[in-house]
């Protein structure tokens, strides 16, 4: 006899239908705050059955040097197991009526989002990254990409984006890319209001929605 894994998926909506494709949501490294806790809930209210690990145990930060130091604290297992066994228990909740899940990350979660989508052996159907980039070979990726990025990003360059889009195009991936005029880095975060932007964040919230509708099935 087995004992089943723990399940990581820390905060969980289910659509008024009760049923929907799965989609994984992954927090920036602000952790897992109440910020993408809502978007789990928009998703769930758009019809799809959301979710996101806490890749940082509970812990959240507001600044980026708290941030910092989250990300390079110790985990108690590797984020990609984390996250490998969080796309697993979605597809198998019984909730879910897709063959394939959506990821949705944001920043470091957007990064996260990149790499698990190069993983062939991934039921990943669609993926979309906010603001973070990571390029790389994409030949065994069998998911569309979506990407939001803002214009002017201290965190992410110019040339990072175009590395990402170069590297999914060779790769023959389907790439949606948008760069949104006088944006910055967490644009589409209600939570940042220094640099929250609503007319970009609605724009790109809409985008993501209708993309995770077309490809996940």
């Amino acid at each position: 006899m087995t004992t089943p894994s723990p399940s990581t998926l820390t905060h969980l909506a289910l659509p008024p239908s009760g049923q929907g494709p799965g989609v994984l949501v992954i927090h920036a490294w602000w952790g897992l705050n109440d910020f993408f806790r809502s978007v789990c809930d928009r998703l769930a209210g758009a019809g799809f059955v959301a979710a996101a690990p806490d890749l940082f145990e509970g812990q959240t930060a507001d600044t980026p040097d708290d941030a910092r130091r989250l990300r390079s604290k110790p985990k108690r297992e590797p984020t990609y197991q984390t996250l490998t066994r969080a796309i697993e228990q979605l597809l198998a909740h019984p909730a879910v009526n897709s063959e394939t899940i959506g990821v949705v990350g944001f920043s470091m979660g957007g990064h996260w989002a990149m790499w698990l989508s190069q993983q062939p052996e991934l039921p990943i159907g669609a993926t979309v990254t906010f603001y973070g980039a990571r390029s790389g070979d994409y030949s065994n990726s069998h998911a569309p990409c979506m990407g939001h990025f803002a214009q002017a990003d201290e965190w992410v360059s110019d040339a990072a984006k175009k590395k990402l889009k170069k590297s999914l195009e060779k790769a023959g991936r389907t790439t949606d890319f948008y760069v949104y005029e006088g944006t910055e880095h967490w644009f589409a975060e209600s939570n940042r209001p220094d640099v929250y932007i609503p007319e970009a964040a609605n724009l790109a919230w809409e985008r993501t929605v209708a993309f995770l509708r077309q490809n996940l099935k």
